[in-house]
């Protein structure tokens, strides 16, 4: 149950509703059924949010969440895993909630915890940023895939302070994640890339322009994060899709690396939408099948003591299978 000292809590972090919509965000959408469901996902978050901030025990947040239709839940756990890992930071935190939490009913929608984490990240200061991360046992996927916080981090600046991050394409300042400084940027970029998906509702010919006036080094890593919301939050129909491949061009590696990364987080979670199949038809000419079995026979135990972190080595092995359509769209 919530107790008083949850209910201050939530009155002062937890965003409204409207305020996580594109209108009161100020983003160029023009409202249609596509964008309604883009915009249920951040509401979706808050939801998750709102319930783990109140301090809701772990049986109360499994059962509230389930109550999530299926599409949204994952959402609902990113919010939910930002409420405890804020709790965990404060005094006398305990930093519990979030190990046991992902250890528990968040395991599935594993890709997604972590990301919650990066929304966290960006509401707390860098000095307790050090043990936000909890040492996990049991959970695939830990720690390679730990770099989605970063990535939730660089989305949740992106979407918030848009004219910052995305109008002035402001670089972030490096902090070693995992000991990698050096590669900070780039997963933050990742985020930003889904951002991007968000604030333009979608819309393949204004994502690819907003993508083209970041510095071209930049533009690999965003365009990544464009095919994981493509594909993961859905938003765009089959001439969508197609026009959004096209407009990838030399960058359509990257796209279909997202694409991989999201059918990857789907059937995890054990649940695929309609749109999910969709995407990896059109971006991929593949099934949801395959497109999953081009990010498990890619997927290796590599070391974490060469120059790139374990998380991009696969991502570049994802992207060497797309590297000849990249070429094809290119020429």
């Amino acid at each position: 149950m919530s107790t008083f000292i949850g209910v201050l809590r939530k009155r002062f972090l937890a965003p409204s509703l409207a305020s996580v919509g594109f209108a009161d965000r100020g983003f160029p959408v023009t409202p249609t059924d596509a964008t309604a469901r883009l915009e249920a996902v951040p509401q979706a978050v808050v939801c998750g949010f709102e319930w783990a901030i109140e301090g809701a025990s772990l049986w109360e947040i499994e059962r509230r969440l389930a109550l999530i239709e299926p599409e949204q839940r994952g959402f609902a756990y990113e919010g939910a895993t930002m409420g405890y890992s804020i709790l965990d930071a404060m005094p006398g935190g305990g930093r519990n909630k979030t190990r046991e939490l992902l250890e528990g009913p968040g395991q599935p929608h594993i890709f997604l915890t972590y990301i919650g984490i990066g929304f966290a990240m960006a509401r707390l200061p860098r000095p307790l940023w050090k043990n936000i991360l909890p040492e996990l046992s049991g959970v695939a996927y830990h720690p390679v895939m730990s770099w989605l916080a970063v990535d939730g981090y660089g989305f949740d600046r992106a979407y918030f302070d848009t004219k910052k991050w995305v109008d002035e394409q402001a670089d972030p300042e490096p902090y070693p994640w995992a000991g990698r400084p050096e590669y900070f940027g780039r997963a933050f970029d990742q985020g930003v890339g889904r951002a991007l998906w968000f604030i333009n509702g979608g819309n393949p010919g204004a994502v690819a322009e907003a993508v083209g006036r970041f510095a071209e080094a930049r533009q690999a890593d965003l365009w990544s994060g464009v095919g994981l919301a493509a594909t993961f939050a859905g938003g765009a129909d089959q001439s969508g899709l197609a026009e959004l491949r096209r407009l990838s061009g030399e960058f359509y590696d990257e796209l279909a690396l997202g694409v991989v990364f999201a059918v990857k987080a789907r059937t995890y979670s054990s649940y695929v939408p309609a749109h999910t199949h969709l995407a990896a038809g059109v971006l991929l000419d593949l099934s949801v099948q395959a497109a999953q079995n081009v990010g498990d026979r890619t997927e290796r135990a590599d070391g974490d003591d060469g120059p790139e972190p374990p998380y991009e080595l696969w991502r570049a092995r994802i992207r060497a299978e797309f590297a000849s359509g990249a070429q094809r769209l290119a020429g």
